[in-house]
């Protein structure tokens, strides 16, 4: 019953929360059968420039470290933030949410020349927590029982408890400025006077990932 369950929640999730989950999935579970090892997955851009491991541009957001709490624990945030932006603010946007991805990956790998950070899942998903948080202003949150608070505040009450469990606080607080960039852009700035849309999907994400509506006639 546990596996049928499972499975039905599984093909229930929207296309790019499926797809991301599943990529993370997979590499750990390569992680943990030995199959490649995180030397083989981490950010190093010499080895992208030099030796052309294009990949690790990729894979640096999709290990989380061994299988444990903290895993377990950046799973379910990911999890449910990236299905509710998708199945939310984003519905029947799919295009503006891989585009969200795109950009928010590329700021994050732009900052990690300078800063050494090796794994970028973890930013990655504060980033989509803190864009939900934003745009969800009146949900109410409850922490493990112990407190309640409004959306929000969610991404700096995992900050805090991130660092309790001894994570780097850096980490975090990139996925809190670039979540708070693409906000900015998207929701506050074209609202300004003065103000316009600076981020647009091109036009071939929205060819590949946006079903043509079909014509009436």
């Amino acid at each position: 019953m546990a596996y049928r369950a499972l499975r039905q929640e599984y093909s229930q999730m929207p296309v790019v929360t499926r797809a991301y989950i599943t990529a993370c999935v997979l590499t750990t579970a390569a992680v943990q059968l030995e199959l490649v090892t995180p030397f083989q997955l981490y950010f190093n851009p010499n080895l992208i420039l030099r030796k052309y491991q294009i990949w690790r541009l990729i894979t640096n957001f999709l290990f989380f470290g061994p299988v444990g709490f903290s895993f377990l624990l950046n799973m379910l945030f990911l999890y449910q933030h990236c299905r509710w932006l998708e199945e939310g603010s984003f519905r029947g946007r799919t295009a503006d949410f891989v585009f969200m991805f795109l950009f928010a990956g590329l700021l994050m790998t732009i900052f990690c020349l300078f800063v050494s950070l090796l794994f970028l899942g973890q930013a990655f998903t504060m980033m989509l927590v803190y864009v939900w948080s934003r745009r969800n202003p009146h949900v109410h949150m409850n922490f493990f029982g112990l407190f309640n608070f409004q959306a929000p505040f969610l991404p700096w009450v995992l900050l805090g408890f991130s660092v309790l469990l001894g994570n780097n606080a850096i980490i975090d607080l990139l996925g809190i400025a670039v979540g708070h960039v693409y906000y900015f852009l998207e929701d506050v700035f074209p609202n300004q006077p003065g103000g316009g849309r600076w981020l647009k999907t091109p036009s071939i994400v929205k060819r590949l990932f946006d079903t043509p509506e079909e014509d009436g006639n």
